[in-house]
């Protein structure tokens, strides 16, 4: 409103100083609320993130040529530290420059279950918060622990990466427990086998 009425006084009274002394300092308070004296990120990068992914900036196009990357899926035993903020920098800051110089880009994001790893932060937070163990609440009911766990950090690692700027192709986010993924290791397992390229033995190395 005042903004407006600054305009509108410069638009009759073309002299700037004149105006600003009859809107008494108005204006100035006007662009104090326009663009504040102190950055707000905040206010900011969300709208940003959420105006990239809407126009679909991150979505690779399958075009000639062609840049992929692999986000390493952070483990869901906790939330991300600054090794991972690290990490996303220069690969988006990569993925980014190659975007510029004309390539179609595809950086895949995933979240890692982490085996023992996790199963062990479960089982510390069950024993802290219910007083129970994985064998005095069964199997069944501990993979549904782990699997809240997992849901829960899921989350919160997607939501920091966005935080980050991470350019990411969200539409391909995948985790290594998906039954995709999940057969198609079990499959490179069993052909390796089969070829004799892995095998067991006792041996120092």
């Amino acid at each position: 409103m005042k903004l407006t009425k600054y305009l509108r006084c410069v638009k009759n009274f073309p002299t700037h100083v004149s105006c600003s002394r009859r809107i008494k300092g108005e204006f100035v308070t006007a662009l104090d609320n326009v663009f504040p004296k102190a950055y707000k990120p905040a206010a900011v990068e969300r709208g940003v993130y959420k105006y990239w992914e809407k126009n679909g900036y991150f979505s690779a196009k399958n075009v000639e040529p062609k840049f992929s990357l692999v986000l390493p899926p952070p483990n869901v035993t906790g939330t991300l530290h600054l090794g991972h903020a690290l990490t996303a920098a220069i690969q988006d800051a990569l993925v980014r420059w190659h975007r510029m110089e004309g390539r179609d880009v595809l950086w895949v994001p995933g979240l890692d279950h982490a085996g023992i790893a996790t199963q062990t932060v479960v089982e510390r937070w069950l024993r802290q918060k219910k007083n129970v163990t994985r064998h005095e609440i069964g199997r069944e009911q501990f993979l549904e622990e782990v699997l809240n766990w997992k849901n829960e950090k899921g989350i919160i690692i997607k939501q920091q990466l966005k935080r980050f700027g991470a350019s990411l192709d969200w539409s391909r986010e995948i985790f290594t427990m998906d039954s995709r993924h999940n057969d198609a290791v079990m499959e490179a397992m069993v052909r390796l086998w089969n070829t004799g390229l892995v095998y067991r033995r006792k041996s120092l190395i």
